[in-house]
């Protein structure tokens, strides 16, 4: 059940860029990357959330998310890595076609890393500024 679309980047990507695959997904470098090393993942079916996945199709991704993590620190040695989805335009997603980005992160690539992913919301971000948590 392999759904392509003419018209999406990741569906008409030359193979040959193509790191890594299984039966359900695929992994290649990001034309864009954050940092050295970012790549991303992507199913081979073309949908747009990651709750459209089946669960082989979620364990196939996550699998390569693994995979292509030792490559990258094989190649290029980082201190850490940020894993994301952006699931919808409210959240940011700009190709609608399901992808997950493993991106390296490096000991100063940015002056304070902490918050990691919160940074997508500046305001609430440096949340161990604002004193006593509230639950």
């Amino acid at each position: 059940m392999t759904m392509k679309s003419t018209t999406c980047p990741f569906c008409t990507i030359d193979e040959s860029k193509n790191v890594l695959e299984n039966d359900r997904a695929v992994a290649f470098y990001d034309n864009f990357p954050v940092t050295p090393g970012h790549a991303l993942i992507v199913p081979r079916r073309h949908i747009a959330s990651f709750f459209e996945a089946t669960k082989e199709e979620q364990a196939a991704l996550f699998e390569l998310v693994s995979e292509m993590r030792e490559r990258v620190l094989a190649e290029r040695a980082p201190d850490g890595f940020n894993i994301g989805i952006n699931d919808g335009t409210a959240a940011g997603q700009t190709v609608m076609h399901l992808h997950i980005h493993l991106i390296p992160r490096y000991a100063g690539d940015t002056e304070d890393p902490r918050g990691g992913v919160r940074w997508i919301m500046p305001v609430k971000a440096p949340y161990w500024k604002k004193g006593e948590r509230k639950t």
